[in-house]
């Protein structure tokens, strides 16, 4: 009986495999092989606009929650609302970052053009809660406390007394941007204070190049142009006056002649007078502020301003070097040109918003552009965590003359350079989704002729 089960199962086994027919073998003749399944590093095609807000929203969602605006006393930890309570006892409440540092100006611009291109009053409402906390407590401060104990105590110091650029510049920009869109009406005061500094005090070169005096004597950073470059041109809008432009453009040209390589299309870092010759680190950030003031200044700058061909013509160069030096994952390289430097996500997200602000704002052409800027955009949604909060980003950097110091700078999810960024791109790729269509097309991605 079991010999009669074992061969009639033997049987039904060689009749289910008789019926199964071989797959065919694949070659160019039986399979579309240009078709085939591509395991990518990143994310490959277009987004969905609803993928998009997706992740400009976890990032908000986490920011809203750790970045408060809120005095406190210090010994009780109890909320201080009134500026009359204020003294030596009421303190900034911590969160996970600084409400007036460079970076935040980054993001409060960043957040404002979220609201614009998406519709959602969120975005704006964070930045106007932290700019009327601002104008609420920077004169309060100011009045009650001296220069000295508010250096100290780091009791915003920075909008009180800017020492720097990076004090002033990107805030400063942001709140003109506030002020002339109406989001908020008291900003002027500190406006005024902190594009004095950027304009008339920040140390220059006898030709007026904004400079710095480290860590060499007379030295020019590429970021400085972002940190006070933007406040010139925008201070020419809030004014109406041509010289705060003529700054402006004239600050771009006098870095590009110094700092600008024509043959690979991207800048150095760092320039010093005193120097024969200038080691070339093309650091990724650095090229991204250079790349983000001029888009800046021609958000800014009059369409007759004579000034304006040289800075769209500086801006198109600067992309079509950057396009170059793309990685396969999406991302660029910490130092550009070294494809053994680590991937960085901070000036990724930053070339994807240049690049996609100006196919919307029509300076460039989507057909050859938006395919690099949603591959970047793609890749930096995969450093975006499930808390919102943005990896892979440089923490702040200094210039140098060897790259070590480059290839070896940490990367930290509080580094705060990657937040603006990574929003300002959601916020352009977003309205690109709405303005244009795009498609898989013989398995590339291409702009959609409707």
């Amino acid at each position: 009986m079991k010999k009669n089960l074992l061969f009639a199962a033997l049987l039904t086994a060689a009749a289910a495999n008789a019926q199964v027919k071989p797959k065919p073998k694949q070659n160019d003749v039986t399979t579309p092989l240009h078709a085939m399944k591509v395991d990518y590093p990143s994310p490959y095609g277009a987004p969905t606009k609803e993928s998009v807000k997706a992740v400009v929203d976890r990032v908000y969602n986490y920011l809203n929650a750790v970045t408060p605006a809120e005095m406190m006393n210090k010994k009780t930890g109890a909320a201080v609302t009134d500026v009359n309570a204020l003294d030596t006892n009421t303190v900034l409440k911590q969160g996970d970052f600084r409400l007036t540092s460079y970076e935040w100006g980054v993001t409060y611009s960043a957040f404002q053009r979220a609201a614009e291109t998406t519709g959602d009053q969120k975005y704006a409402a964070y930045v106007k809660a932290r700019y009327d906390f601002l104008a609420k407590w920077i004169p309060a401060v100011k009045q009650k406390f001296s220069a000295e104990y508010i250096n100290k105590t780091k009791l915003l110091n920075q909008p009180i007394n800017p020492h720097a650029l990076d004090d002033g510049g990107a805030v400063c920009a942001s709140m003109i941007k506030a002020q002339n869109s109406g989001l908020s009406n008291n900003l002027r005061p500190i406006i005024d204070h902190l594009s004095d500094y950027v304009i008339n005090k920040e140390y220059r070169l006898k030709d007026g190049t904004l400079a710095r005096m480290r860590p060499q004597a007379n030295t020019l950073w590429l970021d400085d142009l972002y940190m006070g470059v933007p406040t010139m041109a925008f201070m020419g809008k809030l004014t109406g006056e041509t010289k705060y432009y003529d700054d402006a453009v004239n600050q771009l040209q006098l870095y590009t002649k110094r700092m600008f390589n024509k043959e690979k299309g991207v800048y150095m870092h760092g320039w010093v007078e005193s120097m024969e010759h200038h080691p070339e680190f093309r650091w990724a950030r650095a090229n991204g502020w250079a790349l983000m003031t001029m888009s800046e200044v021609l958000d800014a700058l009059p369409e007759t301003h004579p000034g304006r061909a040289f800075v769209l013509q500086q801006f198109k160069a600067h992309v079509n070097g950057l396009m170059q030096y793309q990685d396969g994952t999406g991302f660029w390289h910490q130092l550009l040109d070294r494809n053994d430097s680590y991937l960085e996500t901070s000036a990724t997200a930053i070339y994807a918003y240049c690049i996609t602000h100006a196919i919307n704002k029509g300076w460039i052409d989507a057909m050859t552009y938006a395919p690099t800027a949603i591959l970047a955009w793609n890749a930096v949604t995969t450093k975006v965590n499930k808390q919102g909060q943005v990896e892979g980003t440089c923490v702040g950097t200094g210039m140098a003359f060897d790259p070590a110091f480059y290839y070896h700078r940490p990367v930290n999810v509080f580094a705060a350079h990657g937040y603006g960024p990574v929003i300002l791109a959601g916020a352009e790729m977003y309205q690109l989704l709405n303005q244009f269509k795009f498609e898989i097309n013989d398995s590339s991605l291409q702009l959609s002729k409707k």
